[in-house]
């Protein structure tokens, strides 16, 4: 009998270690792609020349955005737009608008990019001269009425001239941070 188990043994060690390797093996492989089509990254939907407003509760429009194109993927839920035109209104305030070559809207919409020739936009109002900014990135969060670059910016109205780089802007509280690189020119009105 000893001999018996001095011969089989090794071989149950053997197959002892087969097994413990194919499923050391099976355990550090990387997962297998799916074929369902679940990781592709295809428009769902796609949309010409459209406008959406985005209504307060004072039932008057608090926001718009329009687009030449825009295309949803439902992999990430995000949006991308061709030429989007975003119109921020406040009561007492002149109308902001917000233009670029491209967009992208996270999902739900709470965060809005803008990308490439960025324009915003104050019309004049109230005794305040036209307001222009360029850059080329605006990250635009709506429902908080923040507005962020890191990238460099120039800002512009009839006295004023600012050149920075990187900007955050709080709509609520009325408060613009340049960051970094910040030159300006004031000219007086009664020289």
């Amino acid at each position: 009998m000893r001999d018996r188990l001095t011969l089989w043994f090794p071989a149950g060690l053997l197959v002892l270690l087969a097994m413990l390797s194919f499923w050391l093996d099976r355990t550090v492989q990387p997962p297998q792609p799916k074929n369902d089509g679940s990781s592709r990254h295809d428009p769902d939907y796609t949309v010409e020349n459209f406008t959406a407003t985005r209504m307060g509760m004072d039932g008057l429009p608090h926001y718009t955005l329009s687009a030449a194109r825009m295309e949803h993927y439902p992999d990430d839920d995000s949006t991308h737009l061709d030429r989007p035109h975003f119109t921020r209104f406040e009561s007492g305030m002149a109308p902001i608008h917000i233009q670029s070559a491209k967009g992208l809207l996270s999902k739900e919409g709470e965060h809005a990019y803008f990308t490439g020739n960025v324009v915003a936009m104050r019309d004049a109002f109230d005794g305040k001269s036209a307001l222009t900014l360029t850059t080329s990135y605006l990250h635009v969060i709506p429902n908080k009425d923040l507005v962020q670059t890191d990238k460099p910016v120039n800002i512009r109205d009839a006295r004023t001239h600012v050149d920075a780089v990187g900007l955050e802007l709080n709509n609520k509280t009325h408060v613009m941070k340049l960051f970094s690189h910040v030159k300006g020119r004031y000219e007086n009105p009664n020289r």
